[in-house]
């Protein structure tokens, strides 16, 4: 039997929360910048490391990026994936803008749930946060929305289907196979941009991301090559490492009212957990990726 793209790719859509920073329309989800709001014992994440015109190793803290109502996103969750109380704050430090290759890259991102909003208050951003990396305060609307993979994902789960014996025998080539993706892609969720989301799938803009982020926490440095990750583990954590990481949300590059704000070259970073983690509020254990054109 011929295999059914359109069924295929039917059957991986999930659930996203699409975000719009400075608009007007939508659910008020959050906001994205200015300072946040924390629980009195909180203390500002640090993130070790040199940076490009300082090869001093020291504590730098990271930025403030966005924090979101997690009240207001349930009816936008209908899985009940993102905790129903309280504040979810995510934070990254800017000046390294470390990619997560590296398992020496944890702690460059953080990620904190405040079960109990009526304690926050106002922190202070940290003397020694520098004044570009504490970003103006602008309010992000969220929408209901649905995500469908983006090739790279799609070959993980059907990397028989993806394979090149398979695109030139039944699917007219690579070409024609990646001009059937797009057009069956289009089809469902319309020709959109890529844009910043909660959950669903990761709009990709070099490789998969997942097993990365599988590999990467087992202890394996992915800067160029894989030397050290043998074929059989890359077989055996491919395709689980697709269910087992979860996008948690997505950020990317923008700019609006005079600010402009970029992750290397035009870039996003895409923070992902574990669904066990998420099921279990474990939100320390995120992972941070940062791709760039």
């Amino acid at each position: 039997m011929e295999f059914n793209l359109t069924k295929a790719l039917e059957d991986m859509a999930r659930n996203a929360v699409l975000l719009a920073i400075g608009g007007e329309d939508g659910v008020a989800a959050g906001r994205f910048g200015g300072v946040p709001d924390v629980p009195p014992d909180f203390q500002w994440p640090c993130y070790e490391t040199a940076v490009y015109g300082d090869d001093t190793v020291k504590p730098r803290p990271l930025s403030f990026l966005a924090q979101f109502d997690c009240a207001a996103l349930t009816s936008l969750d209908p899985e009940g994936l993102l905790p129903e109380t309280g504040l979810l704050s995510f934070f990254y430090e800017m000046e390294s803008q470390a990619w997560g290759f590296d398992p020496k890259d944890a702690g460059c991102a953080r990620v904190f749930w405040f079960p109990d909003a009526s304690v926050l208050a106002p922190a202070e951003f940290p003397d020694a946060l520098l004044e570009d990396y504490r970003f103006p305060e602008m309010d992000m609307q969220a929408f209901q929305g649905t995500c469908w993979p983006d090739f790279q994902d799609f070959a993980v789960r059907y990397p028989d289907i993806a394979h090149p014996a398979y695109w030139e025998q039944v699917r007219g080539g690579w070409d024609g196979f990646c001009e059937e993706f797009d057009q069956v892609k289009i089809s469902l969720q319309g020709d959109a941009a890529a844009g910043h989301k909660l959950l669903g799938w990761p709009d990709i803009i070099q490789n998969n991301m997942t097993q990365e982020c599988e590999l990467v926490c087992r202890g394996h440095y992915l800067g160029n090559t894989w030397k050290s990750v043998s074929q059989e583990e890359r077989q055996e954590t491919a395709a689980p490492s697709l269910e087992d990481w979860r996008l948690l949300f997505q950020l990317d590059s923008f700019g609006a009212l005079n600010f402009s704000l970029d992750f290397g070259d035009c870039g996003s970073i895409y923070f992902y957990i574990r669904k066990d983690d998420l099921a279990a509020r474990r939100f320390e254990r995120a992972w941070l990726i940062l791709q760039c054109y």
